[in-house]
């Protein structure tokens, strides 16, 4: 019996769920460069920082019309988050009680269950495998998984509602 099913059978996951606990490998694509060194909570809106893709593994094809598009969405790795840190429940958006208990999946804090980061951020300009952005709320080193081009056709569809304390947090997070 694998480790993971055995991990399965001793957490009372049925079969169902037993499918859904896999291991996932990904290929990093790319490397931020740049930009800040340490984590803040505040002020990333005119980060300078550059995507600096995987030489061994792409050219320049691989990125050939992103400089057309004036966004990216960016998938990441928080690498610097220790397993300790990592929030499963409800918490206080920074530690803030005039705000109410969320959980961490209405958060977009970094400490989340699988440490992945997505944002967009403006593309400034691209030279040979260095994409420069602005905005990059991603620190020096941080490994990037995904990266697309951000399309106005790909927005939400539809009115987008969101709590009032949330327009309190994002005016100082930019």
């Amino acid at each position: 019996m694998s480790a993971l099913r055995r991990a399965a059978n001793a957490q009372g996951f049925g079969v169902r769920e037993k499918k859904r606990l896999m291991k996932i490998e990904l290929e990093l694509i790319a490397y931020v460069r740049g930009g800040r060194v340490g984590v803040s909570n505040d002020h990333w809106g005119k980060v300078l920082a550059d995507i600096e893709m995987d030489g061994n593994r792409f050219t320049p094809e691989a990125i050939a019309v992103l400089d057309a598009f004036s966004h990216l969405v960016v998938v990441y790795y928080f690498h610097n988050i220790g397993p300790s840190t990592i929030e499963l429940t409800a918490r206080h958006s920074r530690q803030n009680p005039a705000w109410p208990k969320i959980g961490i999946f209405a958060h977009r804090g970094k400490n989340r269950p699988n440490l992945l980061g997505v944002s967009t951020y403006q593309i400034l300009g691209i030279d040979g495998l260095r994409i420069h952005v602005q905005g990059l709320d991603a620190v020096d080193g941080t490994p990037v998984l995904h990266l697309k081009s951000h399309m106005t056709g790909s927005e939400p569809r539809g009115e987008i509602c969101e709590p009032e304390w949330t327009r309190e947090i994002m005016p100082k997070y930019w």
